[in-house]
């Protein structure tokens, strides 16, 4: 077939299998504006409805947009303008949805930083995006004043994490109070202090509506294959990703409330604090960070209703002493994404048990897409979304298009076939940053090229393989390590594993699987690898080595080239 034939071929699939009563094309509550429309409307019609709740403390709509309009006046007599790129190096707080959409409210360019970053990495980003503004979090003062002057920055603005927050503490809190958020105001003289710059901004800022097209963002990617690149990521980027994957994936409306505990310099984190809620009109519960305990409280207190997990927190909810104090019956769609552990039936059949609703995998999407590019919401009948490997990911979202290729000629693969997984979508990346050479080999004709291995079955689902540089042949036969780790997850002492190869000279390949245990479980190597010998095909079985923690980025994936390095 050509492309056209094969488009429709598997578009006459994705209909068949298209969920009943789910939305087939994108919907767009207030229109095709930009996110910063969204936050001024719902304020101007509901000032006083809630936005964002952050231990103890409530922001409304009015005052979001209020703050974010003071934001974006302040940085203007800055002289920060349209298209200038601001920097945003803090944990989740409310300041930094000011931030966002202070920035976004100017035309400037939103470029987070992992608020793990040391010195070098800041450095690096600071230089790469170009900006001369940073807004920080007082406790990370320390790292930017070791790279201001050679990264030309003129403004540093800080604030304090738990600024923000209720003013109640140790038991009274609605929820439990993390280290981040207790620490003390931090003084400088060389930073302005957000919070009081906000009360005496002189001026409103310029009115300005970004055009869809505009550069919103340079979100970086992991840096895995290299130094991070900033993906240039427009206000349509952000619209499209609320539009198509708010309707099928979560089903969420004004009436839902949020709870975000992904970090938010991370684009999943960004979609799900920073875009999903406002989009929606609707409350976000603002974690500063993952704590199982908090996350019960909050969606107790709170009355939660959708939550993005990873399927490692899941397990840890479900294996929490006090899981069964609290009231989950607000649970409507909680979205699991399996990064180090794999959804299984075991983990969906206990999560009912608890709550109620049924857990799904959320989605697959890269940085490059801005992240939501398939879904899976009612595709759980009989568990048949985990009755095999490898990952289900489900259907693309509308306006999305997936096709497989050969990797090496780029010929269309049909449905059964393995191959390198193409996406087309108007979230797409406009290019990397200053990145010509690498963004004409990632974007051809229209497509990005992931590198991600994956299959369409004959009914047009989805099924993600892993990278294809992670895939390992043993004795001629393919074996992914994604499907090993989600074998390895089911063994009741083993927390969390992560598969590599090493060479070997009989068969190719060798699995190794580094496994953590969990607390007290005793097992040894030995009786992990003769449970493997029981439950996987010979050629699959990894060697095992027990290790006392996996190395991990500040996204909660795991550096598996650092685990090359122990081989």
């Amino acid at each position: 077939m050509n492309e056209h034939e094969y488009l429709a071929h598997l578009h006459d699939l994705w209909a068949r299998a298209w969920p009943a009563g789910t939305p087939r094309e994108p919907q767009y509550p207030l229109g095709q504006r930009p996110l910063t429309a969204y936050l001024r409307e719902w304020a101007r019609r509901d000032p006083q409805r809630p936005a964002l709740h952050f231990y103890g403390r409530t922001l409304s709509y009015g005052e979001l947009d209020s703050l974010s309009e003071r934001c974006a006046a302040l940085l203007a007599e800055l002289g920060v303008k349209a298209g200038d790129r601001v920097a945003v190096f803090m944990p989740n707080c409310p300041q930094m949805h000011v931030a966002f959409y202070g920035i976004l409210k100017l035309g400037a360019v939103h470029a987070p930083v992992s608020p793990l970053s040391k010195a070098l990495e800041l450095g690096y980003q600071l230089k790469d995006s170009g900006a001369q503004v940073v807004i920080c979090a007082d406790q990370l003062l320390p790292i930017v004043e070791q790279v201001r002057d050679e990264c030309a920055l003129r403004t540093v603005i800080a604030t304090n994490v738990g600024e923000m927050r209720g003013a109640q503490s140790g038991d009274a809190a609605p929820i439990p109070l993390p280290d981040v958020v207790l620490a003390p105001k931090c003084a400088s003289g060389h930073a302005i202090d957000l919070l009081s710059a906000l009360d005496n901004v002189s001026r409103s800022a310029p009115f300005h509506e970004p055009q869809l097209d505009d550069i919103a963002a340079l979100n970086y990617t992991g840096g895995t294959t290299g130094l991070p690149k900033g993906c240039i990521h427009t206000h349509g980027d952000m619209l499209y990703t609320c539009a198509s994957f708010l309707p099928v994936a979560l089903r969420a409306d004004r009436n839902a409330v949020f709870l975000n505990f992904l970090p938010e310099f991370w684009i999943a984190g960004e979609n799900a604090g920073l875009l999903f809620p406002v989009f929606a009109g609707a409350a976000l519960v603002l974690l500063a960070r993952w704590d199982p305990l908090a996350w019960m409280r909050a969606v107790a207190h709170y009355r939660v209703s959708h939550c993005g997990m990873l399927v490692d927190s899941v397990a840890e909810v479900l294996d929490h002493p006090r899981v069964r104090e609290f009231d989950y019956a607000s649970l409507r769609q909680v979205g699991a994404i399996s990064f180090i552990k794999k959804l299984t039936r075991g983990y969906r059949e206990r999560w009912r048990d608890l709550t109620g609703c049924t857990l799904y995998e959320f989605s697959y999407g890269m940085t490059e897409t801005h992240t939501c590019d398939t879904f899976t919401l009612g595709m759980q009948d009989d568990d048949d979304d985990l009755r095999a490997q490898p990952t289900f990911v489900g259907l693309p979202v509308p306006g999305t298009e997936f096709k497989i290729c050969d990797f090496a000629s780029g010929a269309l693969l049909p449905p059964g076939s393995e191959g390198e997984l193409c996406v087309r979508s108007p979230s797409l990346f406009k290019g990397y940053w200053q990145r010509e050479q690498a963004s004409a080999e990632a974007l051809r004709n229209g497509w990005l090229h992931t590198g991600d291995l994956a299959t369409l079955t004959e009914t047009g689902f989805i099924r993600y393989l892993g990278r294809r540089k992670e895939m390992l042949k043993v004795n001629g036969m393919s074996v992914f390590p994604s499907e090993l780790e989600a074998l390895l997850g089911q063994h009741p002492a083993i927390l969390g594993s992560a598969v590599v190869g090493r060479p070997d000279e009989a068969r190719g390949q060798q699995p190794v699987a580094f496994v953590v245990l969990k607390p007290g479980s005793g097992a040894s190597a030995d009786e992990l690898a003769a449970w493997c010998r029981a439950s996987m095909a010979v050629y699959k079985v990894p060697e095992i080595r027990v290790i006392d923690a996996l190395p991990m980025t500040a996204t909660g994936k795991v550096r598996k080239q650092e685990l090359d390095k122990l081989l």
